[in-house]
C-alpha cells in the first residue's frame, strides 16, 4: 500500500512539473477571486437555461449512446451525465462556456457564440441558475430519462412545467437601470486545452487552486529555460542530440499526462457509482418505510 501511494505521489508530482516546464501555458497556485453570479439576472433567463438544459441533457445522452454501441446506456452513465452538466469544473458543462447573454429591449437572452468564452459574472450567472433549475432532481431526471427515452420536447415539458417551475409563467421585464454584463470573449484554443487538462487532475493532491500563464510570460521570467545556456550552441552535434533528448522529453510529458487523466477518470467514476449505489439503497427504504405505514394505517381503520 505504501509503495502503490507513493508512485502515485511520483507520477502526480511528474505531471505537475510537465505543465510547469512545458512551452505551452503553466500553472502556480492563485489566490486571485473568481468572478461571481448576477443572482439577480437569474429571473429573466431561467426558462431559457432550463430548455438549454434539457437539449444539452439530450444531446450528451444520445452522444454517449453513440461512443458505447451497440451497448445500451446504463442508467449510472444517464446519472453521471445529469449531475455534472450544471457544474462548470465538469466537462458536461462546457457548453454553459459558449453563451452569452445579450440585453434586448426588456429581455436577456442566451446567444449561443459556438466557441469557449472567458468564465466571467454571466458564465457564473448561467451556471447558478442551471443548478437552480435541477435543484436536487437530477436521479429522478435521470431515472425519467432512462425509463422513458424522452425527446427534446418531452423532456423540456418534464423538467421545465412538471418537475420544476422554470417556464411556468413568463419572466418579469427587465429593469432600465441594469448595468450590462461583459462582453463575450472568446477563451484561446491553446488555454482551453490546458484547462481541460488541469481539470482532469482536479481533486488529486498537490493540483488544486491553479492559474493559466502564456508562453509570453513565461519567456520573460527570469531563467525559464536557461538550463542550457552554457552550452556551445554552434555545436551541431550537440544541436542534434538536444533535439533527439527533446523529441523523447515531450513523448515522455504526452505519456505522464494520457496516465494522470486516466487515473483520474477511474477514480471519478467509482466515486460515483459507491454514491449512486448508496442512492438507491436509501431510496428503497424509505420506500419500504412508508408502505409499512400506509398499511399500519388501513388496518387500524
Amino acid at each position: 500500500m505504501g509503495r502503490r501511494a507513493n508512485s502515485w505521489s511520483v507520477l502526480l508530482n511528474l505531471a505537475l512539473l510537465l505543465c510547469l516546464s512545458s512551452w505551452a501555458p503553466m500553472v502556480e497556485c492563485s489566490n486571485n477571486p473568481a468572478a461571481a453570479a448576477r443572482k439577480e439576472d437569474i429571473p429573466y433567463i431561467k426558462c431559457q437555461v432550463c430548455e438549454k438544459l434539457a437539449s444539452e441533457i439530450v444531446s450528451q445522452v444520445q452522444k454517449k449512446e453513440a461512443q458505447i454501441s451497440p451497448k445500451k446506456i446504463s442508467e449510472y452513465q444517464i446519472i453521471e451525465i445529469v449531475e455534472n452538466v450544471c457544474n462548470l469544473k465538469k466537462e458536461e458543462a462546457d457548453w454553459i462556456l459558449k453563451i452569452d447573454i445579450v440585453e434586448k429591449g426588456n429581455k436577456l437572452e442566451l446567444v449561443d457564440q459556438g466557441v469557449e468564452g472567458q468564465c466571467n459574472s454571466e458564465c457564473k450567472t448561467i451556471e447558478r441558475a442551471c443548478q437552480e433549475v435541477l435543484g436536487y432532481s437530477d436521479t429522478d431526471l435521470a431515472e425519467y430519462i432512462y425509463a422513458r427515452k424522452p425527446q427534446l420536447d418531452a423532456l423540456s415539458n418534464y423538467l421545465c412545467k412538471d418537475l420544476g417551475n422554470a417556464c411556468s409563467k413568463k419572466p418579469p421585464p427587465v429593469p432600465k437601470d441594469r448595468v450590462p454584463g461583459e462582453p463575450f470573449e472568446p477563451k484561446p484554443t491553446k488555454e482551453a486545452e490546458m484547462e481541460k487538462i488541469m481539470r482532469s487532475m482536479e481533486g488529486l493532491p498537490g493540483a488544486p487552486g491553479m492559474k493559466m500563464y502564456s508562453r509570453e510570460q513565461l519567456m520573460n521570467m527570469q531563467n525559464f529555460g536557461d538550463e542550457d545556456a552554457d552550452e556551445d550552441e554552434d555545436d551541431e552535434e550537440g544541436k542534434v542530440l538536444k533535439e533527439k533528448a527533446k523529441d523523447k522529453k515531450v513523448d515522455w510529458k504526452e505519456k505522464v499526462v494520457k496516465q494522470v487523466t486516466s487515473v483520474g477518470k477511474t477514480l471519478k467514476t467509482h466515486a460515483n457509482r459507491v454514491s449512486h449505489k448508496l442512492r438507491r439503497w436509501w431510496r428503497s427504504k424509505t420506500n419500504t418505510n412508508s408502505n409499512k405505514q400506509q398499511a399500519s394505517k388501513k388496518a387500524e381503520l
